[in-house]
């Protein structure tokens, strides 16, 4: 009986999805689940309701609950991390305090102040969660991560050990496929692609009709002309039309990843100016802290079916069954980068083809990125590197070079600003982040230069030399 250990076992959305998925798989009927969550209230409420998906669909699978991670992931074939490190009130700051500097973030949870805050808070937890699937899980153990800010968390995951067998999962490519169909007008299973970059920003690099071998994207870019497609996805299909490939990301995550579209009210007003994750500010916190509220004395789980007759189009319980019943899967996955995309950093994390059976996870080699795709991509890259050796270095000016080399932070702050900015997530989210006890930001505050200040004299500068020069042929009478 394969043992599935879910860390966060709290989570409102994935856990009990995933195991709902998994019990609906046949073959699988009498996997084991140790959940496991840092809070008891909210961690008996779903072993009670994954019990009683077990019970009223008489399936011989088990469930037990445990406060322990070494426990939950003692002799696991799989550990499914899906933890969310500050809850509400950490993402609380994690809007607001750069709201106040300007920077408005629909989303928040995976570039951006945001996502380099939260994935700070993650990695504590993160690395010791490693250590206990190298020391305590089955051999050849899978770790499934769920957990945003998914490109940094792989990263980091990548870095804190050689031997995990990890992929991280995301449903972008999944949905992004439903929305092509509908605009193509070609069925789901009839599109042929090859989809590869980083999580939130995997591009299409081919999209073909399996029927007659026709191209797509032509088609794609004529739809995303005319104001009835373009509407709903204005980001997506802007950058499309000037980068000329599609992505796996909606408007309001794409909005903030790069500068173009959220860095100016004028930006905002024309194209994130659609409700909710259309790009709205602050859309996904205000979602969670709302549903917080609405259940913080309910429990929501009373309110949901236990019927387990059909799967979600998340890829968990598909590489379960791959790996336990040797039915090959093909799915896209986030892994360290060895060489399968050649024109992004060695050891980065990678959104890639991946291939699951009873051997394990085989990504594919898919070459180099077109250089405009790979430029965007590392954009994002160096944003979470930097975050990585913040939190392996524990010194939080790397905090700050991760939060001034995001796109839209470096669009609307000063640096000045961004280290101010920075300095107080730090300090609001101390609690969270133990690698940085003891230690702040240093102050840099601004230099004010008074009116009769005499500067001290310096060599003359080369091109302060030509615009000197410039200054006396353009005096010189030439008559």
């Amino acid at each position: 009986m394969p043992k599935i250990a879910m860390i966060g076992a709290g989570s409102v959305i994935f856990a009990k999805t995933l195991a709902s998925d998994i019990l609906a798989t046949p073959g699988l009927d009498k996997i084991e689940f140790s959940l496991m969550s840092r809070t008891w209230p909210k961690l008996e409420r779903m072993q009670k309701f994954i019990q009683r998906m077990i019970d009223d669909n008489c399936l011989d699978a088990s469930v037990s609950a445990t406060l322990d991670r070494r426990e939950a992931i003692k002799d696991a074939d799989y550990v499914i991390n899906m933890i969310d490190v500050g809850g509400v009130e950490g993402f609380g700051y994690d809007y607001e305090i750069p709201l106040k500097y300007g920077v408005d973030q629909c989303i928040a949870d995976s570039l951006g102040p945001g996502g380099v805050m939260r994935g700070l808070k993650t990695f504590p937890i993160l690395e010791g969660m490693v250590a206990d699937v190298e020391e305590l899980a089955a051999p050849g153990a899978l770790f499934l991560n769920y957990t945003n800010p998914m490109g940094a968390v792989c990263h980091a995951i990548g870095t804190f050990s050689d031997t995990v067998s990890y992929v991280g999962l995301c449903h972008g490519v999944q949905t992004t496929l439903d929305l092509i169909s509908s605009y193509t007008e070609v069925p789901k299973d009839q599109i042929d692609y090859l989809c590869a970059g980083i999580n939130h920003m995997d591009w299409f690099l081919k999209l073909e009709d399996k029927r007659d071998g026709r191209n797509l994207n032509p088609i794609l870019r004529e739809r995303f002309e005319d104001p009835a497609y373009y509407i709903h996805e204005k980001v997506r299909g802007e950058v499309m039309r000037q980068f000329g490939y599609f992505m796996t990301e909606s408007t309001g995550h794409l909005s903030e990843y790069i500068p173009w579209f959220r860095s100016s009210k004028r930006a905002l007003d024309r194209y994130c100016d659609q409700p909710d994750f259309g790009g709205a500010s602050g859309a996904y916190y205000k979602y969670t802290k709302m549903l917080a509220e609405k259940y913080s004395t309910v429990d929501y789980l009373e309110l949901e079916t236990t019927k387990v007759d059909s799967r979600s189009a998340e890829y968990c319980s598909w590489i379960i069954e791959a790996k336990e019943l040797d039915k090959p899967f093909r799915l896209q996955g986030n892994v360290r980068n060895d060489g399968y995309i050649d024109n992004l950093p060695q050891g980065c994390c990678v959104e890639v083809p991946v291939y699951i059976d009873r051997q394990g996870i085989r990504p594919l080699r898919v070459g180099s990125l077109p250089p405009q795709c790979t430029a965007m991509n590392q954009s994002n890259i160096t944003v979470q590197s930097l975050a990585v050796e913040a939190h392996t270095k524990q010194d939080p000016e790397h905090v700050m070079h991760a939060i001034a080399m995001d796109p839209l932070t470096s669009a609307v702050c000063t640096l000045e600003e961004i280290r101010r900015m920075t300095s107080e997530m730090l300090e609001a989210n101390r609690k969270w982040l133990p690698q940085f006890e003891g230690k702040s930001l240093r102050p840099t505050p601004h230099i004010s230069i008074p009116a009769d200040l005499k500067p001290v004299e310096v060599p003359l500068d080369p091109a302060l030399a030509v615009a000197n020069r410039f200054g006396e042929l353009a005096e010189r009478k030439t008559e």
